[in-house]
């Protein structure tokens, strides 16, 4: 059953709604002003809130701004006096659903909720459909250092801070940089990602910030860089200590200013884009070495996030190993195969130079190779080095 918040200081409205919706087949709840509604809001996922805006402690703009923040997905539908017309109109452009004037009209009130709904309901599907093509996987894993990730990540990704991820290769970075960007107010815009080891430094100018048709010899026709690409999303820049110095300056102006401007072109580009850089490397070392900008360490190291190697999170190898034997018996179509406890502990001692990347790289090895049930020999013959 539907559960909808109603947010007024004016308890004759407050109980009308209510007798309403509840006729209706809708569940509610009641708050008596701004504050109580913002509290009961993050306290529980409600489908639809019905809101006043002239209230007190908290008016219904300031309160549709931190509902916003905290969770976009729920959509608010503003309830506005005959003279506050305009206030309405510019509380839907902060990103209300609707406004209904009161009193209100039972009919397009009932319509407007259910429109709200379904709009809810389709944002939820396509985050969903999203999650399918990008493969977002759910970070498995509950030692403590895993705990502290989930932890940080819960608070940082409604916000707009830069993050800077770091660890050894295959570990995950790329994984927790996801997890940001689905949990941020900007999961219905892009997720784009560059590589920045896998781009020549001549070329990453271009990759970054696009270029004109003609700014040099291979540009035949324009192109529009990442930057543009990830507008109103997120950018991940990916082994952010392999950049040349030459386009560290060039992004740490993006950063500042918001602007970029294309390979070949003078005229200034305004971009909205959350950065999450991720590297290898120790950054601060390269700073020594003269190799990586001192002030774009500090734009992009608002939040730091380190990924342990798999060695250090050795109590999580069960948990992956079961699910890695699901996902890929799932896309091989074949049964799931079971594992010893026995070879579980052998996996546990392996000395994992490749981290998360090499063990489900083993547990696809060992589902090829192994019979109906992983054993200690399997691992032995398979895995440990001879």
């Amino acid at each position: 059953m539907a559960e909808i918040l109603i947010i007024d200081d004016e308890k004759a409205i407050r109980k009308a709604l209510t007798e309403i919706l509840s006729a209706e087949g809708y569940k509610t709840d009641e708050a008596g002003d701004g504050e109580e509604g913002l509290k009961k809001f993050k306290e529980k996922s409600y489908d639809v809130v019905l809101c006043d805006i002239k209230m007190p402690k908290l008016d219904g703009i300031e309160f549709l701004q931190k509902a916003t923040e905290s969770n976009s997905d729920i959509p608010v539908i503003m309830i506005s006096g005959h003279g506050n017309i305009e206030t309405a109109v510019d509380a839907v452009k902060k990103g209300a659903f609707d406004y209904i004037s009161k009193p209100p009209d039972l009919n397009r009130m009932l319509i407007t909720i259910r429109n709200a709904m379904d709009r809810s309901s389709l944002a939820t599907e396509t985050k969903v459909l999203k999650r399918k093509v990008y493969k977002v996987q759910e970070m498995i894993g509950e030692s403590a250092p895993i705990k502290k990730i989930k932890d940080t990540i819960e608070k940082v990704a409604p916000t707009e801070a830069r993050i800077l991820i770091t660890g050894e290769n295959g570990v995950g970075k790329e994984l927790v940089a996801r997890w940001v960007h689905e949990r941020s107010s900007r999961a219905n815009g892009q997720l784009v990602e560059v590589n920045c080891a896998a781009i020549p430094s001549e070329l990453i100018e271009s990759e970054l910030f696009g270029h004109e048709k003609g700014s040099f010899t291979s540009a035949i026709k324009q192109r529009i860089g990442k930057f543009e690409q990830a507008n109103g999303g997120t950018l991940f820049l990916d082994e952010i200590g392999d950049m040349s110095l030459n386009a560290q300056a060039k992004v740490l102006r993006a950063l500042q200013e918001g602007k970029i401007t294309r390979v070949g072109a003078d005229k200034d580009i305004t971009v909205d884009v959350r950065v999450i850089a991720a590297t290898n490397k120790d950054l601060l070392k390269e700073v020594e070495e003269k190799r990586f900008r001192l002030d774009l360490y500090h734009r992009l190291s608002v939040i730091l996030i380190h990924v342990p190697s798999l060695n250090e999170r050795r109590d999580d190898i069960p948990l992956l190993v079961e699910r890695f034997l699901a996902d890929i018996c799932n896309e091989y179509g074949v049964a799931k195969k079971g594992i010893d406890d026995d070879a579980i502990r052998l996996l546990q001692e392996y000395n994992w130079t490749g981290n998360i990347r090499e063990l489900r790289n083993v547990v696809e090895r060992l589902i090829i190779l192994s019979g109906k049930s992983i054993s200690v020999e399997d691992i032995k013959a398979y895995v440990v080095p001879k």
